[in-house]
């Protein structure tokens, strides 16, 4: 292709640009008690080594949560509460969020921080322990948002425990998906990636689903549950 090379930095360029914007018009988009809340809870993030999803990737999930009306939400991986309170704020105002991980000390930070955001302490259930423990206990057809953001070698477990959790017409999504660039790497890649490919290909041919990946962030991978 003619002016390949430099027609390949000019879209990289471009596109990098437009992720930052993308960024920068989701940080816009919260309320001052919000924002400070979100500030706090990345750079406790920030402190612990913790992944965070970035504000294009938060701004999102407000989003798909107000989309289909989120009453039940359930997430595998608190961190210190930042798509928490994302997901909160799109879901309705009685709204429960079930939010599980390992890290108690996270979901205190957590606790924190949506208090500080505004959500009172009622709308969120924190399960300490391992999500491969905590959802198989979690009702069938519960919920009507899954949110995965946990350990990513355990990806297609919980692509498994999310069809079971999420009613007909419910969401689930899949945060880091493309893993700094890495799932498209055709170099050799630690398991997770791979489990990671393996996870876009059991959506993708899934007859149960309606699927979607969403270039924010670092990949969200979305599909909806058909009403079968």
């Amino acid at each position: 292709m003619r002016g390949g090379r430099g027609q390949e930095r000019a879209i990289t360029g471009n596109r990098q640009s437009s992720w930052a914007f993308a960024d920068a018009y989701g940080a816009e988009l919260v309320d001052d008690a919000e924002n400070d809340a979100l500030r706090w809870a990345r750079e406790r993030a920030r402190q612990a080594g913790v992944r965070a999803v970035s504000p294009s990737t938060g701004a999102t999930l407000r989003l798909l949560a107000a989309t289909v009306g989120a009453k039940a939400v359930a997430e595998i991986g608190t961190g210190t509460g930042v798509s928490g309170i994302h997901l909160l704020a799109g879901m309705r105002p009685d709204g429960v969020l079930t939010t599980v991980d390992v890290e108690p000390e996270g979901q205190q930070f957590a606790r924190q921080a949506f208090r500080a955001a505004g959500f009172v302490g009622n709308r969120a259930r924190f399960i300490p322990g391992s999500a491969l423990d905590v959802l198989p206990r979690l009702a069938d057809g519960g919920y009507d948002m899954v949110f995965c953001d946990g350990d990513r070698s355990e990806c297609l477990a919980y692509f498994d425990e999310a069809l079971r959790l999420l009613r007909p017409g419910g969401l689930v999504c899949f945060e880091g998906v493309f893993a700094g660039g890495r799932t498209v790497d055709s170099s050799a890649q630690p398991t997770e990636v791979l489990k990671l490919r393996e996870l876009l290909g059991a959506v993708r041919e899934s007859s149960a689903l309606v699927p979607s990946l969403l270039p924010v962030g670092d990949g969200l991978l979305c599909a909806v549950k058909r009403n079968l």
